[in-house]
């Protein structure tokens, strides 16, 4: 089967994208309008490596509170970060923000229609200028996340592992992508490498590529994109310091603006670090002198370049002292916090109990 035989697949694709696309709050269906530029970037920016089911409530929850980019941009990037809270990868958040801004103050609301133009903006990088493009103003960037590098690798039986095939891969996307439709048949390449040519079991009977699929011929589907082996994620360790007030309310604090999950509320604790606490040396950094008591159980967080092993220390202050301690105090239920954070409160003994021990010392737990 020839190249250029396999290089015509977007009218398969687009026939088959008009029957099975998903329908999702930031699309228009096959065919009709483009959904505006703004929800387009929205969810662009929301989709970015997290799960569509994951962004489907965030997206709503935006757009009633901040209907327009203009709003957006009005609001505190505070509220903006709570309201990403448990979306993740916060950088998305404040970025997020700095763009509407831009656009808002400097563009009169207008977002550029061109991939030149899109790259300019905070927070927008090659992938989604081209989606944004392709999408919201119908130009045929060819888009290139995940999914898509799955179907072309499998399509075009390319062999060398990514990363290192990327390069190879986006230049078949430029010379596949449509001038006519370029938005929807992105998105049915994102549908189809989804749903049907899936990372496992891809469900070749099903794709309507398969006539096409030079990998699927030589029965090499399921073996493609080709990966290179990673190194193990690096472990770090923390303990939580879980502060509560008379009424069950926990101490909370803002992270600074920069670096990871910044401007995100957190719980204190001690530095996140490559070798394991101890208890009695992990109190020099809480907030302040206390009868810590240890809590049973621990919890782990996994970031993209590492493991974060939590685990906990309680305690207990009067109302009156709670007043004097720098921070936000929240219930533990209502607070909008990151993952990572919510998983420390996660550790809170029931009802306030902790460990029983022998010979407690005020001002220091034990180790």
């Amino acid at each position: 089967m020839s190249a250029p035989r396999r290089a015509n697949i977007a009218a398969p694709l687009l026939k088959w994208y008009d029957r099975h696309h998903r329908s999702l709050p930031w699309r228009s269906p096959p065919g009709a309008a483009p959904m505006e530029p703004y929800r387009v970037w929205l969810s662009e920016i929301m989709l970015q490596q997290t799960t569509v089911p994951a962004v489907i409530p965030y997206f709503g929850k935006f757009l009633a509170r901040w209907p327009s980019v203009h709003d957006l941009a009005a609001a505190p990037v505070e509220d903006v970060m709570e309201a990403w809270a448990g979306l993740g990868y916060y950088a998305r958040a404040r970025n997020l923000h700095k763009c509407a801004r831009a656009v808002s103050e400097k563009l009169g609301g207008i977002f550029p229609d061109t991939v030149e133009g899109l790259l300019e903006l905070p927070g927008i990088g090659a992938y989604t200028a081209a989606a944004i493009a392709a999408i919201a103003f119908d130009k045929p960037a060819a888009v290139m996340d995940g999914n898509i590098e799955r179907v072309l690798a499998r399509v075009f039986a390319v062999e060398t592992p990514l990363p290192q095939a990327k390069p190879a891969l986006r230049a078949l996307a430029e010379n596949v992508t449509p001038r006519k439709c370029p938005g929807d048949f992105a998105q049915g390449m994102m549908d189809l490498g989804a749903t049907v040519c899936t990372p496992k079991n891809p469900d070749c009977p099903r794709c309507p590529l398969q006539t096409l699929c030079a990998a699927q011929e030589r029965g090499i589907a399921a073996d493609l994109p080709r990966k290179v082996a990673k190194a193990a994620r690096p472990v770090r360790h923390t303990i939580a310091f879980l502060l509560q007030r008379e009424d069950g309310a926990v101490l909370l604090r803002r992270r600074p603006p920069q670096g990871l999950l910044g401007g995100m509320l957190e719980v204190p604790s001690a530095p996140w670090r490559d070798t394991p606490w101890h208890n009695g040396e992990a109190v020099a950094h809480a907030p302040l002198p206390l009868d810590w008591q240890p809590v049973d159980g621990a919890a782990e967080h996994v970031f993209t370049h590492f493991a974060l092993k939590i685990t906990a220390l309680h305690g207990r202050v009067a109302t009156r002292i709670a007043a004097k301690i720098d921070g936000q105090w929240q219930q533990p239920r209502d607070a909008a916090l990151p993952t990572v954070m919510k998983k420390m409160l996660g550790l809170l003994p029931e009802g306030g109990s902790v460990r029983s021990r022998k010979n407690p010392r005020r001002g220091q737990a034990r180790s």
